[in-house]
C-alpha cells in the first residue's frame, strides 16, 4: 500500500516512521510519503490561509494550494497503483479528517486496507475551503472522516490515529495476525481483560479458568467478560447487534445485562 498525507507540519507526522509501521516501511510493506502543502504556494510568505468569507473567526485554508499538492499525489499514486495504464483508471480515496465526517472505526480501518492507496489531507485553521473537495470529486473518492464527537488543532493527530489503525491491518505487518482477531472491535465487542504472570500480584489474583488449561472454559470466561465489558462500557455497540453465534450460556449472560434476542438480534429492555 502507498500512503500519502499533506500537511503544513509534516514533520508531526515522524512517529509514523516509528515501531511497526515504521519496520513495514522497511521491508516494502508500506510506502508513506508525506508531502508540505507550503511546498505549492508561490508567494515569499508561502501563504496558505485566508480570511473567510461571510466574516467570522478564523482563517481558512486557500485552495489553489490544495489542488496542486493533490494533483501531484495523484500523479504519484496512479504511478504507483499502475490505475493509469488502463482504460478505467481506478480513483483513489482521499480521506479528509473533519468533526463533520462519518465516524472512524474499525470496520472502515478494514474497508481502507482494501485500498491499493490512500490519500489523508490535514487542514488546520477553520478548515479546507469547501471547493476544494468538490474539485477534488473529481478525481478522488473523498471521504471527510471523524475520530470522534470533539475538536482537534488540525488532522495531523487524526491522521496518524488512521493510519496505524489501517496500516496495522496490513498482511505482514502484526506479527501474529491472530492478535488481529481477538482485539477489541474485531469481533463488534470489546475485548476481554488480559493478564500475564506472576499468578499472584499484590493481593490481586488471575481468574482461575485461565489457570485450568482447560481451552474450552476459557473462550467461554472470556466471550463473557467481552459482552459483561460491552454492556458496561458501551451499551450502544449491542444493541440491535447479531446474536445468531450466541449459545444458551451467552445468552443466559445477556438476560442478566438487560438484553433479549428478537429475530435473531439484541435489544435491551
Amino acid at each position: 500500500m502507498r500512503i500519502d498525507v499533506v500537511s503544513i507540519f509534516p514533520e508531526y507526522l515522524a512517529p509514523l516512521r516509528l515501531s511497526l509501521l515504521g519496520r513495514a516501511q522497511e521491508d516494502g510493506l508500506l510506502s508513506l510519503a508525506v508531502h508540505d502543502l507550503r511546498d505549492f504556494t508561490f508567494d515569499r510568505h508561502r501563504t496558505v490561509d485566508d480570511t473567510p468569507y461571510g466574516g467570522g473567526a478564523g482563517m481558512v485554508m486557500k485552495p489553489e494550494p490544495w489542488a496542486l499538492a493533490l494533483e501531484r499525489v495523484l500523479e504519484e499514486q496512479l504511478a504507483h497503483d499502475g490505475a493509469g495504464l488502463g482504460p478505467a483508471p481506478r480513483r483513489p480515496v482521499l480521506v479528509v479528517p473533519s468533526p463533520a465526517g462519518e465516524v472512524f472505526t474499525q470496520a472502515m480501518a478494514y474497508e481502507l486496507a482494501e485500498q491499493p492507496t490512500l490519500a489523508f489531507a490535514c487542514g488546520r485553521y477553520e478548515g479546507i475551503d469547501e471547493r476544494v473537495l468538490e474539485w477534488a470529486g473529481e478525481h478522488f473518492d473523498v471521504r471527510p472522516v471523524s475520530l470522534g464527537d470533539y475538536v482537534l488543532n488540525g488532522g495531523e493527530v487524526a491522521v496518524m490515529a488512521m493510519v496505524e489503525a489501517v496500516g496495522r491491518l496490513l498482511p505482514g505487518v502484526v506479527g501474529n495476525p491472530e492478535s488481529l482477531v481477538e482485539e477489541s472491535h474485531a469481533d463488534g465487542l470489546l475485548e476481554y481483560p488480559v493478564y500475564t504472570k506472576p499468578a499472584s500480584w499484590r493481593g490481586h489474583d488471575v481468574p482461575d479458568v485461565l489457570l485450568s488449561g482447560n481451552h474450552g472454559k476459557i473462550a467461554s470466561w472470556r466471550l463473557e467478560q467481552q459482552l459483561r465489558r460491552t454492556a458496561a462500557r458501551r451499551p450502544e455497540l449491542l444493541d440491535g447487534a447479531d446474536a445468531s453465534s450466541y449459545g444458551k450460556s451467552e445468552r443466559a449472560v445477556l438476560r442478566e445485562l438487560g438484553y433479549e434476542v428478537a429475530d435473531g438480534r439484541l435489544r435491551r429492555v
